[in-house]
């Protein structure tokens, strides 16, 4: 690895170390927006609509860092810290019912109300229409990410890793929620 970016590297987990919840929240708000910018430009957008980007960095900084932050570690509250096959299930069903459900919810009604500004009728009916397949998706796929963050990566990474991962389902999202407005639009 390059000087650096072992000195990067470094730098970013003392920050981690000593600045953990503002850390995961500027880390969430920058995969938000490499996320959003590989949407626009997949989904055919020529000039980055600034504003669009502006807010989901914004949604990543404000509520996806925090909140990955502070379910984390009441789930290691909750069980203890335990990462038997039993507990990791545990932890995974309990995220995966409640977590996972508020958080697709969420995102529908801050992209169609705040990033799209669409009236909240068109939004109310948008979700009533698509948030049965985000969330049937999202439980395929997110119960594996669950499992392998519980299992295997320590607490204070749990965040980056979900971060990471679900940098490429924002992606997922914000295509499927563009499709939904090219068909409503």
């Amino acid at each position: 690895m390059g000087s650096v970016a072992k000195k990067g590297l470094q730098q970013y987990l003392l920050q981690l170390q000593r600045h953990p919840l503002r850390t995961k929240a500027i880390t969430a708000g920058v995969l938000s927006a490499i996320s959003d910018i590989v949407a626009q430009k997949l989904s055919g957008i020529q000039k980055l609509q600034l504003r669009r980007l502006l807010l989901k960095v914004l949604f990543g900084f404000a509520y996806l860092g925090p909140f990955g932050h502070f379910l984390h570690i009441i789930l290691d509250k909750i069980f203890k810290g335990k990462k038997d096959t039993q507990t990791v299930a545990k932890k995974v069903l309990l995220e995966q019912l409640t977590s996972s459900p508020w958080n697709n919810m969420l995102f529908m009604i801050y992209y169609g109300v705040i990033v799209e500004r669409r009236p909240w009728m068109h939004v109310k009916t948008k979700i009533k229409k698509e948030y049965p397949t985000v969330q049937f998706t999202s439980w395929t796929f997110w119960p594996v990410v669950g499992w392998i963050n519980h299992q295997y990566v320590p607490l204070q990474f749990r965040v980056i890793f979900h971060s990471v991962i679900a940098c490429c389902w924002g992606i997922f999202l914000n295509l499927r929620a563009k499709s939904m407005a090219l068909t409503k639009g």
